[in-house]
C-alpha cells in the first residue's frame, strides 16, 4: 500500500524541525567524540580492512543481482504480453526467442500454470520459480506460495545476517567491531521482518486491472531489486561506521578500566623483556674474560678522553659560566636527592 506524498511532506513538516537539531547535534557530538578523549586518527587497523573488503564483497554482489542479465526471466516483458493474452500464444511468441525455438521444462510448467488470471497474478507476486516449481502450491490459496518462496526470500538476509555477524566479532574486528554488533543485527532483523511483511501484504489482485503492458506491476521484480541495494546500503552503512570508529575520526570512546590494564601489562611485560635481554648480555660479557677486558678497555679509554676534554680551556670556562649564572644546583641537587630515594626506597629493608 503506497503512502500519498501529501502524508509524507505534513510528517516531515511536523516531525522535521524536531529531528534535525538533534540529528546534527548527534553528529557533532560524535564527530568531536575522539577529540574529547584524547584519540588521535589513525590508520585503518589491519583485521577491519579485511572486514571492510568482506562487505565490500557482499555490497558488489547484492548490487550484481539487480542487474537485468542476472534477473529471473519474466515472460510478459521479454514478449511484450498482455496479462490477459491466451496461454498458446504468450508462449508462442516465447518459443520464438529460444535459440532452439523449443520451451524449457520451466517454461512448459509455467504454461500448465498459465491457465486462469489468478495464477498469473501470483507469478506478478512470487516470481517464476514459485509457480513453475511449487509440487504443493495451488491458486485456490494464495499463501502456500507465500510459503514456498519464504526460504529463498529471506535466504539473501540471513546470508547479510551471518557476514554481519562475522565483521562485528570481537575475534575478528576487536572493539571496534563489537561496537556496532547490536546495532547492525538489529537492522538486519528490521529489513527481514519489513521484507517478508511487504510480500506477504502486496495486493496481488490490483494487477487485474491492468489492460496494458505498462500498467502491470511487476512486484516481484522490482521487490527483489529494491531488496539488494537495500541489503548492500546497509552492508555500505557498516562499513563507513566501521572505518570512522576504528580509525578514531567519529564515534571515538575512552578506553575501559580493564583495556587500560591491559595495555599497561602489556607494555611493562615489554619493558621487563629488553631489561631480562640486557642482563643476558652484561652477564655474558662479564663472565668472558676477553668481552670482560675489551669493556675495561674501552671505559679506561672513554675515562680518558673525557678528562681530556674537560681540562681544555673553552670547556673549563663553559662550565663554570653555566654553573655561576644558569644553573640552580641547590634544585639540582634536590631533584637528584628525591629521584634516588624514589630508585633505591622500594628496595631497602624495613628496620
Amino acid at each position: 500500500m503506497a503512502i500519498p506524498w501529501g502524508t509524507i511532506k505534513s510528517l516531515l513538516l511536523f516531525f522535521g524541525p524536531m529531528l534535525v537539531p538533534k540529528a546534527i547535534s548527534y553528529y557533532r557530538a560524535a564527530k568531536n567524540a575522539p577529540g574529547a578523549h584524547g584519540l588521535k586518527p589513525q590508520p585503518i587497523p589491519p583485521a577491519v580492512a579485511r572486514a571492510l573488503l568482506l562487505l565490500f564483497a557482499v555490497a558488489v554482489s547484492f548490487l550484481l543481482r539487480t542487474l537485468p542479465m542476472l534477473s529471473p526471466e519474466n515472460v510478459f516483458a521479454v514478449t511484450q504480453s498482455r496479462l490477459q493474452i491466451p496461454a498458446d500464444v504468450l508462449f508462442t511468441r516465447l518459443a520464438a526467442l529460444r535459440p532452439d525455438g523449443a520451451l524449457s521444462a520451466t517454461d512448459m510448467a509455467l504454461r500448465a500454470r498459465f491457465v486462469n488470471l489468478e495464477s498469473r497474478l501470483l507469478y506478478l507476486q512470487f516470481g517464476p520459480s514459485a509457480l513453475a516449481e511449487c509440487p504443493f502450491c495451488s491458486s485456490d490459496d494464495a499463501n502456500s506460495y507465500m510459503w514456498y518462496a519464504l526460504p529463498d526470500l529471506v535466504a539473501p538476509h540471513l546470508l547479510n545476517l551471518a557476514v554481519i555477524a562475522i565483521v562485528t566479532s570481537r575475534l575478528v574486528t576487536g572493539r571496534d567491531g563489537a561496537a556496532w554488533r547490536t546495532v547492525a543485527t538489529i537492522a538486519g532483523v528490521v529489513l527481514t521482518v519489513a521484507d517478508v511483511y511487504l510480500v506477504s501484504t502486496y495486493n496481488y489482485q490490483l494487477n487485474s486491472r491492468a489492460l496494458r503492458l505498462g500498467d502491470i506491476d511487476f512486484f516481484y521484480w522490482t521487490a527483489r531489486i529494491w531488496r539488494a541495494v537495500a541489503l548492500a546500503a546497509l552492508d555500505g552503512v557498516l562499513g563507513w561506521l566501521l572505518f570512522l570508529s576504528s580509525t578514531n575520526r567519529a564515534f571515538g570512546s575512552a578506553p575501559t578500566p580493564a583495556e587500560r590494564v591491559e595495555s599497561a601489562v602489556r607494555v611493562l611485560s615489554g619493558i621487563k623483556g629488553k631489561l631480562n635481554a640486557v642482563g643476558v648480555v652484561k652477564n655474558t660479557a662479564i663472565r668472558d674474560d676477553e668481552l670482560r677486558a675489551r669493556g675495561n678497555m674501552y671505559w679506561g679509554h672513554e675515562v680518558m678522553l673525557m678528562r681530556e676534554v674537560m681540562e681544555e680551556r673553552d670547556v673549563i670556562e663553559g662550565v663554570n659560566d653555566a654553573v655561576q649564572n644558569r644553573i640552580d644546583l641547590q634544585t639540582i641537587t634536590r631533584d637528584a636527592e628525591a629521584y634516588a630515594e624514589a630508585v633505591l626506597k622500594p628496595g631497602q629493608q624495613p628496620s
